[in-house]
């Protein structure tokens, strides 16, 4: 009877064992899933564009609720292609290509990642000009309309690769006029100062872009094409990254955009009070587009 009792005692711990094993298993799986996550701060560069803080507050809300601990670091493109290349920094989500930043990937192309997956396929860059200026509608007109423009491009940040394409499309037509740099809200504060007073100006702009919704404004004609035809938006990683964040590597290359998902993501951004407040909002009310990114 007694030997019987061992027996039973002996099932008894291995089953017990086994269901411990089953669990640690389990949980080590689980562990393993939130490893990923439960690494060192995950550093994204944040320019100081409308898109860019934007899509940075998406991802930040994004990859937090999925457990990892993220950094926007305000810097221009100059800088976040430096922090790429030395490490320092993990990932910059706008980079244009085949134009915009070409002198970027060219210089950059051995020591950062530039992914051949885009996140938005429609952009474009250009001069644009209020509506109402009727008698300029191609980059060329604006030589013979020098005064009235003042002989001035009004600007954004300087090391800009679009306003390193301006200062080329000025040489590639000969044009007279003063690249001035600013920074983008000086840039669209101008805009709207000139448009208020039905004045002209001309400034380097792209699209998307909220100031289209808020002001009639025109591309002008770029027949030499300096600005190049449509163009498509990447992002960058450091070297490694991909190994230290193989999740976050795939959920960027699976993200897509139409125009209607960004702009209503810069509107909601723009007109809340706090930028992660509008990326919020944004996020809890597409979750079904975000579950494609990240499944």
């Amino acid at each position: 009877m007694k030997s019987w009792k061992k027996i039973l005692s002996l099932i008894l711990v291995l089953s017990v064992g086994a269901i411990l094993t089953a669990c640690g298993s389990s949980d080590e799986a689980s562990d393993q899933d939130q490893a990923e996550a439960s690494d060192e701060e995950l550093t994204i560069g944040q320019i100081n564009w409308a898109e860019n803080i934007a899509v940075t507050n998406m991802w930040k809300v994004i990859l937090e609720e999925k457990g990892y601990n993220v950094k926007l670091n305000n810097v221009n493109m100059g800088t976040t292609m430096k922090a790429l290349e030395s490490g320092d920094m993990d990932a910059s989500l706008e980079v244009w290509l085949p134009v915009q930043d070409a002198n970027y990937l060219k210089e950059y192309k051995d020591t950062v990642n530039f992914s051949e997956a885009t996140w938005y396929d429609n952009a474009k860059v250009g001069l644009v000009v209020p509506t109402y200026v009727e008698e300029v509608n191609s980059v060329d007109d604006l030589k013979k309309h020098k005064e009235k423009f003042e002989g001035e491009i009004v600007g954004f940040d300087p090391g800009a690769g679009t306003m390193e394409v301006t200062e080329q499309l000025l040489k590639d037509y000969n044009l007279d006029y003063e690249l001035l740099p600013s920074s983008e809200p000086a840039m669209i504060a101008e805009i709207g100062k000139a448009i208020e007073n039905k004045e002209p100006i001309v400034a380097p702009l792209w699209s998307p872009h909220w100031v289209f919704s808020k002001y009639d404004l025109k591309f002008l004609e770029d027949p030499k094409k300096t600005y190049g035809g449509v163009e498509k938006i990447h992002h960058a990683t450091r070297q490694g990254f991909a190994e230290d964040y193989p999740k976050v590597s795939e959920w960027l290359k699976n993200w897509k955009m139409n125009d209607k998902q960004i702009g209503q993501l810069i509107e909601y951004v723009e007109s809340a009070e706090e930028p992660l407040d509008g990326a919020k909002k944004w996020v809890k009310e597409n979750q079904e587009l975000i579950n494609e990114w990240v499944k």
